[in-house]
C-alpha cells in the first residue's frame, strides 16, 4: 500500500465532502424557487432526485476515500473500480465546468473565488483518482 497516495485519497474525501457547502448554497444564489415554479411539477421532482443522487453520490465517495483509503490505495480491482468511477465523476464534472454559463452569476468577489477553487478541486480529484486507478 502507498501510504502518501491513501493521504491524497483522504484529502479526496474532505474536498469532496466541502464541495458540499458550495453546492448547499446554488439553489439559493440561482433562485432555484422562483424560477423551476415555472416548471410542471414532474420536472421539479426529477430535478430534485437528479440532484439528490449527485449529492448522494459525492457524499458516499467522499466517505469511502475516507474511511477505506488504504484500501483504495492497495490497488486491488475493486479498489482500482472504485477509483475509476471517482476519475470519471469527477472528470466529467470538471469537463462540464468549461461550458456552464456562470459569467452572469459571479457578480462578488468571493463567488469569482469560489468558483475557481471548485474548478481545482474537481481537477484535484480527478487526478488522484486517476493515478490511483492506473498506477
Amino acid at each position: 500500500m502507498d501510504v502518501a497516495l491513501a493521504e491524497l485519497i483522504r484529502l479526496a474525501g474532505v474536498g469532496q465532502l466541502s464541495v458540499l457547502i458550495a453546492s448547499s448554497l446554488v439553489p439559493f444564489k440561482l433562485n432555484f424557487k422562483r424560477d423551476l415554479a415555472a416548471l410542471p411539477t414532474l420536472h421539479r421532482q426529477l430535478y430534485w432526485t437528479y440532484g439528490g443522487y449527485v449529492v448522494m453520490g459525492i457524499i458516499t465517495l467522499g466517505v469511502i476515500s475516507l474511511t477505506c483509503a488504504d484500501e483504495l490505495a492497495g490497488g486491488s480491482r475493486l479498489a482500482r473500480a472504485v477509483c475509476v468511477y471517482g476519475t470519471l465523476f469527477w472528470g466529467v464534472r470538471l469537463s462540464l465546468q468549461a461550458v456552464f454559463d456562470v459569467k452572469p452569476h459571479l457578480t462578488a468577489w468571493w463567488l469569482k473565488v469560489g468558483y475557481h477553487t471548485l474548478t481545482v478541486l474537481f481537477a484535484c480529484f480527478t487526478v488522484v483518482y486517476g493515478f490511483a486507478a492506473v498506477r
